[in-house]
């Protein structure tokens, strides 16, 4: 996706040769237009597939997923990372390991949101390591609801992600595939159009 990808040349600021900052339009400050364009890329991507529901996680991967969902016509759910007094029992339940964060976290999505009769799509902003996107796998296999897909905002391809998804058995659709972070640039896999990997 041309646009995502003239957006992080302009302004994502590469931090080292494995953290990309975008946080002036995808995950600190929002750029709704570009959110929209996203959102009607991933419907194209995947509306043959009788999605019932998009699965994500907090908080970056909700703007993008509320737009695919807006496309799609169909509800969005976001894995917690916090408990709180208004989810409490009856959850699924995965950890994950963020790479930025340095930490591990408890994600939950309560069981009423997703059942066996759903067909999820995956959305998240980035894809390094794979660790949120298999939460939310593992998330979706306990409610027994079927996986049509993953959709990736950025994915760091010099990162093995992608493949331990797509040994799964996924398909994965990365709007911007990044091949390399070096001396402050962004150097991309594709100048095209989004890629199954």
């Amino acid at each position: 996706m041309r646009s995502l990808q003239r957006k992080i040349e302009q302004e994502g600021r590469v931090l080292s040769e494995q953290v990309l900052k975008v946080d002036t339009f995808l995950n600190h400050q929002i750029d709704p237009v570009l959110m929209k364009e996203i959102g009607a890329e991933f419907a194209r991507l995947f509306q043959n597939e009788g999605i019932t529901k998009i699965l994500t996680i907090e908080s970056s991967g909700i703007a993008p997923a509320v737009m695919t969902g807006l496309e799609l016509n169909v509800p969005v759910v976001f894995a917690r990372k916090r408990k709180s007094l208004t989810l409490s029992a009856d959850l699924y339940e995965a950890k994950v390991y963020s790479f930025t964060k340095q930490e591990t976290n408890p994600i939950a999505v309560a069981k009423s949101f997703l059942t066996d009769q759903d067909r999820i799509l995956i959305l998240d902003d980035f894809l390094a390591n794979g660790q949120a996107v298999q939460g939310l796998v593992e998330i979706a296999e306990q409610a027994g609801s079927s996986i049509a897909g993953v959709g990736i905002v950025i994915e760091k391809s010099f990162q093995d992600g992608a493949a331990i998804l797509k040994e799964k058995g996924l398909r994965v659709e990365s709007l911007a595939r990044v091949k390399a972070l070096q001396d402050g640039k962004v150097t991309f896999v594709e100048e095209t159009a989004a890629t199954s990997t």
